[in-house]
């Protein structure tokens, strides 16, 4: 079966009268319809048997529901489908398999087996007409969009308008009609163009004839359409070619369910009723209560509502393994005097067959329903004892070695999900850790917290970081019997002692009376305030406690950006540890009895094989590469695998190095206690840059100024300007680039590089003063030889090439590499935009260089919504750069998951497809989709199998087991693991115009990854995914730094607000559009 045939149900439709037949059992069916000059009303159907396709009346199209052995054939109406304008033009084209609806018999014949031959040849092909977004040519060939499925033929239909002959839609060479069909049909779905040869890339006399418009409109798939296509197959049984195999452990635990079982899917309604206190009022349900709540309400009937059969989800969903009664359930929530009622509805029942089908590839429909039950079962147990927090739980306690003494502690946890796999239904989980404010008074948070704060009194000229450090958490009072949950809003204004307010009679016998909060407590609760001057917490509403009354909740979540460097470093340890003990924490969560396995498990047949999953990997060859001797002569570098893959400068050059000639030192080391010894480190970066053929003069300028410096825009944008004005007048031309050395890790960062990458437009480059002054020898050479790898590429220069060609591509048109990635705000924040990313090669066949654009978008869209317009301003860019346009692209999709799958193939995709092609202009696409954010880890089976670290060996792959059933999927281990567990890049291919074995993708992968500019070893993911990983990230930097010139309003609004999205605060300066200032 052609890799590109296509599957799903499309349809063709005529312009006044439609015919449709039906056949069923082997008889014809069906009847003509409409009374336009497109066909008679009374057209029949066709006839079909199991073996056979049938013929079509005039009026009628072929029509399979589910599988058919050979296709059906159209009539000779037909027309062409535009999509703005109706302007009839000769010829249609065949586009949708399985259905006709055609005006006069239209329609194509498409074909998965070889040698197929239609009785009406002479009706199926009369001149065709391409599908084009604007205009529309004579001729066109039907094509195929997809991966070809188990099924071997079906009938198509054609859409639109004409009168002239429909198409011919096939999967595989040697259907015998009168025109050819393509044997490797790429396109979209709707999407059908004349056949096409592909020449050699030749350069043009006028550069601006190779740049494509971005006029034409947009062709976006209809939400409604049945054309949408879906990730390919795996073309083969997985790779062979290897240097070696290792014995692998994988974190996957079989999971073994009964097939003929069933989960009944239940929808449950919370509505507030009114409370029961003294004041009634309708109260609102926080989600995080509602399965407390439940469990209450679970607990008082066990009959009719038993807990251990049924799996919550906290907010919407009960999956249930015995029928629960529909209707409204009436539950009671004490501590906070709410009576809320409960509606059950009775949405689905999954069937476990469903999953096992997919399992086995027997078909394709998406299990998601049923996965997402058993997945809510297998998290039922852990979710009921731990924390939760997303898909993760966490113990309620903490090791005291996990204490970051700073009010803040590292809670150890894990995270699971349900995979299915080739090896059948499989549980993934994984270690972690976060931290978590412990649950201590405020009082003692705010003493560990809060630099300076020894004391209570501290509070009065602490006060603003005090209510910094305090504001949104959650707190217990501990001067009354409850367990009501409370929110900081602030400090009071005022003193504890000052504060007043009018308290009423409950009894209403008098006017309120006004009275002090320490008399108050004293009255109503006994309780002597001892701390009554200083500021009282402001709970919401007036209402104001104070501080000594007052207990952190559990399980409030910490920012780990927020933690100081060296609790950070601390937290970083806790959460990755080497691989023996991962291994073995793992394993004893998959058996603790807080974990995933449970009664509530067991009652729904579920069962899980305790012992990790053994699989065997193949470890790839590295590539040779190509670096300089001191003279400049060529030089081939063989890596060395057991040493990691790493590669020693010592004695070698880059590439091609760029001169850099003008630059400005700035030490930002003013005002603190270690300054750099700036003659000493101007001299050894010059060295070092100079032993690896780098030419580096004396910087032009070099100022000496303190980190205050970089608190605000303008503060910044000054002193820049009066560096750039001071090297104006030194030398001629324009600073190459500023060397930044900084005191500490610092917010002023952002700001500077906003201010110099958007404003000035002269790259920078920052260090550590710590790094800078470094004694020891070794470390500082290793240093400084990163820092002038990263000045090089900046540059313009390149550091190291393959030496070889990248594999897959055997001819001399040119291949252009694409990687993409969105950034995505923190958790909580609700305002920000998200930043997309894209990146792009720019010098084939060496792909050292990149270009890139930052898109903002709206707040936590995934989907990239300007991503054909990038693309096509990439493809232009490489015309302008080579004179010619990569004829073949391989597209990388970071920050997706398998539930986007399709966002990125029906509507990304399609997104870049419209954009760039153009009548003589299509080229070869393959999408890949690049993980790292998933739970999968392995182990080497045998010790001796590891590196120095206990990782596995770099280069190691994996396509057996742990894969996908049918996807085209593999996990990658390029890096060399230093420090914790080496975490395997997932690569999926969705879409494939270039034929890929698996053997010559996971090797392209992994030689692509031997050419990141800022390092001498592989990296974990390919460069065009890193990178984008990084200018995404760029871009909130933007924005956290432009955010200061806004209104407050504006940064706080609830919506994404038209400032935040204004690109003219994310756009980077002309002079660096096409540098790689992001390394």
């Amino acid at each position: 079966m052609d890799r590109n045939s296509y599957n799903n149900n499309n349809r063709g439709t005529g312009n006044t009268g439609r015919g449709r037949g039906r056949g069923r059992n082997g008889d014809g069916g069906g009847r003509g319809g409409g009374t336009g000059w497109g066909g008679p009303a009374q057209s029949g159907g066709q006839q079909w048997a199991d073996r056979s396709g049938g013929q079509v009346a005039p009026g009628g199209g072929s029509y399979r529901p589910q599988q058919q052995q050979t296709g059906g054939q159209m009539g000779h109406g037909g027309g062409s489908y535009r999509p703005q304008q109706q302007q009839q033009q000769n010829g249609g084209q065949g586009v949708g398999p399985a259905r006709a609806e055609s005006v006069g018999g239209g329609g194509g014949v498409w074909s998965g087996r070889p040698g197929l031959h239609t009785q009406s040849q002479s009706q199926a092909l009369l001149p065709g007409g391409s599908y084009r977004p604007q205009q529309q040519q004579n001729g066109g060939q039907g094509v195929g969009p997809t991966r070809g499925q188990e099924i071997e033929v079906n009938g198509s239909g054609g859409h639109g308008s004409g009168r002239g002959g429909g198409g011919v839609w096939s999967g595989r060479p040697g259907l015998h009609t009168q025109a050819t069909a393509q044997s490797q049909p790429r396109p979209l779905p709707g999407l059908h163009t004349q056949a096409t040869t592909q020449s050699e890339p030749r350069a043009l006399p006028d550069i601006e004839s190779l740049l494509i418009s971005a006029k034409k409109p947009p062709l976006a798939l209809s939400e409604e359409t049945e054309n949408r296509i879906v990730p390919i197959n795996r073309p083969d049984r997985g790779g062979t070619v290897a240097a070696g195999e290792v014995g692998l452990l994988a974190n996957h635990f079989l999971v073994s369910f009964k097939p003929e079982g069933t989960i009944l899917h239940y929808d449950v309604n919370v509505e507030p009723q009114m409370s029961r206190g003294p004041q009634r009022t309708k109260n609102f349900i926080p989600k995080m209560d509602h399965r407390r709540i439940l469990d209450k309400l679970f607990s008082d009937d066990r009959t009719r509502l038993p807990d251990q059969k049924t799996a919550y989800d906290g907010r919407r969903f009960i999956f249930s393994k015995v029928p629960l009664p529909i209707g409204q359930f009436g539950g009671e929530d004490m501590e906070n005097h709410r009576s809320p009622i409960f509606t059950t509805t009775l949405v689905n029942v999954l069937s476990c067959a469903k999953l096992q089908d997919y399992i086995s590839g027997n078909h394709r429909d998406d299990p998601r329903d049923i996965l997402q039950g058993m997945d809510l079962v297998m998290k039922e147990n852990p979710s009921s004892q731990r924390i939760s927090v997303g898909r993760s739980f966490y113990s309620y306690q903490f090791r005291q070695s996990d204490d970051l003494k700073c009010g803040v502690a590292a809670f150890r946890g894990f995270q699971q999900s349900l995979k299915p796999t080739s090896q059948g239904l499989a549980l993934c989980l994984d270690h972690e850790a976060m931290p978590f404010c412990k649950q201590i008074s405020v009082i003692d948070f705010l003493k560990e917290h809060v630099r300076g704060f020894r004391e209570v009194k501290d509070v009065l000229k602490l006060k603003k970081d005090v209510e910094k450090a305090l504001r949104g958490l959650k707190v217990y009072v501990t001067h009354r019997d409850t367990k009501q949950k409370f929110q900081i809003a602030g400090l009071s204004d005022r003193r504890t002692r000052d504060i007043s307010f009018p308290l009423e009679d409950l009894e209403q016998k008098g006017p309120p009376r006004k009275i002090g909060l320490l008399e108050y407590f004293w009255e109503k609760y006994k309780k002597k305030i001892l701390f009554d001057d200083i500021p009282s917490l402001d709970l919401g509403k007036a209402n104001y406690v104070p501080m000594e009354f007052c207990t952190l909740v559990e399980g409030q979540r910490y920012p780990k950006e927020k933690l100081p460097r060296d609790k950070g470093l601390l937290l970083k340890k806790i959460s990755m540890p080497p691989p023996e003990e991962r291994k073995s924490i793992i394993c004893e969560i998959v058996q603790a009895k807080d974990g995933p396995c449970g009664n509530v498990v067991r009652n729904f047949e579920i069962a899980v094989d305790k012992k990790m999953t053994r699989v065997v990997g193949r470890v790839l060859a590295p590539p040779a590469l190509k670096l300089r001797t001191p003279t400049g002569k060529p030089r081939l570098i063989r890596v060395n695998r057991d040493r990691g893959c790493q590669w020693n400068l010592l004695g070698n050059s880059v590439v091609e190095g760029k001169p850099l000639k003008r630059w400005a030192l700035i030490d930002f080391t003013e005002s603190n206690c270690s300054r750099l010894k700036a003659d000493h480190f101007k001299k050894n970066l010059i060295n070092k840059c100079s032993d690896l053929g780098i030419p580096v003069m004396e910087p032009v300028v070099s100022r000496l100024r303190g980190m205050s410096d970089l608190s605000s825009v303008f503060e910044t944008q000054e002193l820049l300007d009066s560096v750039v004005k001071e090297a104006n007048g030194k030398c001629n031309g324009r600073l190459q680039l500023f060397v930044c050395v900084m005191s500490e890790k610092n917010e002023g960062k952002k700001i500077l590089k906003w201010v110099c990458e958007t404003k000035i437009g002269i790259m920078t480059q920052c260090c550590l003063v710590s790094h800078a002054n470094n004694s020891n020898d070794r470390e500082s050479d290793q240093y400084l030889a990163n820092l002038a790898l990263k000045i090089n590429a900046k540059l313009g220069g390149i550091n190291v090439e393959l030496a070889e060609r990248l594999p897959g591509f055997p001819g001399e048109e040119h291949v252009m590499f694409i990687g993409a990635d969105v950034n995505h705000p923190g958790p909580g924040n609700t305002t920000c935009p998200s930043f997309a990313a894209v990146v792009a090669t720019t010098n084939w066949p060496a792909v050292s260089r990149c270009v890139t654009r930052i898109c903002p978008q709206e707040h936590r869209n995934e989907r990239i919504v300007d991503f054909g317009a990038t693309c096509l301003d990439l493809v232009n860019t490489y015309a302008r750069l080579n004179k010619v346009k990569p004829k073949k692209i391989v597209v990388f999709r970071d920050g997706v998951s398998e539930g986007q799958f399709d966002m990125v193939l029906n509507k990304e995709l399609q997104d870049m497809k419209s954009a760039i092609y153009e009548d003589d202009y299509r080229p070869t696409i393959t999408l890949i989709v690049a993980q790292k954010r998933h739970l999968t880890r392995i182990f080497v089976e045998n010790e001796k199998d590891a590196g120095r670290s206990g990782n596995v060996p770099p280069g190691t792959v994996v396509d057996t087991k742990i894969v996908h059933p049918f996807n085209f999927d593999f996990y990658l281990c390029s890096q060399y693991g230093v420090i914790g567990t080496s975490k395997a890049a997932h690569y999926t291919v969705l879409w494939d115009e270039h034929n890929f074995t698996s053997d010559q993708i996971q090797k392209l992968v992994y030689h692509l990854c031997f050419t990141s500019a800022r390092c001498t070893k592989p990296v974990s993911l390919v460069p065009p995914v890193f990178y984008a990983d990084l200018v995404a990230y760029r871009g909130r930097m933007y924005h956290e730094a432009a955010m200061e010139l806004q209104p407050q309003t504006a940064a706080s609004s609830s919506s994404t607000s038209a400032a935040l999205l204004n690109e003219g605060l994310y756009k980077v300066h002309p002079d660096l559009k096409n540098e790689m200032f992001f390394v």
